[in-house]
């Protein structure tokens, strides 16, 4: 049940992983407190296993979509 971003479109953090992938060509394994809940990010592609490259103030990382949430609120929910 992946939820599904575009590219170029902005992220926030929900949740930690318990650690991050930085996404270099050779991917390195960082501690999670290189980001943080609330954190904005631009999703820059869609990677295999289920992961997505983001761009935030630290540099870009992979993360997973139950990390990530959409910052665009969808015009359904703003009925209340």
């Amino acid at each position: 049940m992946s939820q599904e971003f575009a590219i170029g479109s902005k992220v926030r953090v929900v949740s930690l992983p318990p650690y991050v992938k930085t996404a270099d060509p050779m991917p390195m394994l960082r501690p999670p407190d290189v980001i943080h809940i609330g954190e904005e990010g631009i999703v820059l592609d869609r990677r295999p296993g289920g992961y997505w490259g983001i761009r935030f103030g630290k540099g870009a990382f992979l993360l997973d979509s139950q990390y990530i949430e959409s910052t665009e609120i969808p015009p359904e929910s703003q009925s209340e």
